[in-house]
């Protein structure tokens, strides 16, 4: 079986990587969206990027959750760097929930979180933290950047 870290990912620039790739032994995994009321949290993640030398955060935007990202790759770069700085990758616009769902995303979507739920993604910014091992922790929304156990 293909660890999670090996799956291929689309990104802005027609290209295909994988976790492993982007380098890092620990990523943080999180679909993203520019109008969003969770949108503060780039912030946080930029943060947690800037400050720990083996996570790499990785952002993929969704339009999946009310619209919320109907932006072009150009544009939610523009967006995230001038208004939070953003230096951590973001890969190509992608769908997390049903038709079309990116293989990275079918696979972490079977990860259960400490409440004990699987299955889609709720909302923009859940989170998924993988070990160097593909070993995968999911958080929702509601957890912060700052209250990430990195």
């Amino acid at each position: 079986m293909t660890s999670v870290l090996d799956l291929p990912i689309s990104t802005m620039n027609q290209g295909t990587t994988t976790l492993r790739e982007l380098g890092g032994s620990r990523w943080l995994v999180v679909n993203v969206a520019s109008a969003c009321g969770a949108t503060p949290q780039y912030a946080g993640l930029q943060t947690l990027h800037e400050g720990h030398d083996d996570l790499t955060v990785v952002g993929f935007p969704c339009n999946q959750f009310g619209a919320q990202e109907p932006g072009t790759h150009q544009e939610i770069c523009e967006f995230t760097a001038s208004k939070y700085n953003v230096t951590f990758p973001l890969m190509a616009k992608v769908k997390v929930n049903g038709e079309g769902r990116t293989s990275l995303y079918s696979a972490l979507c079977a990860v259960a979180d400490d409440e004990g739920y699987s299955g889609d993604i709720r909302w923009n910014f859940e989170k998924f933290l993988i070990d160097a091992e593909g070993n995968t922790t999911r958080y929702s929304t509601r957890v912060l950047p700052d209250d990430l156990p990195v």
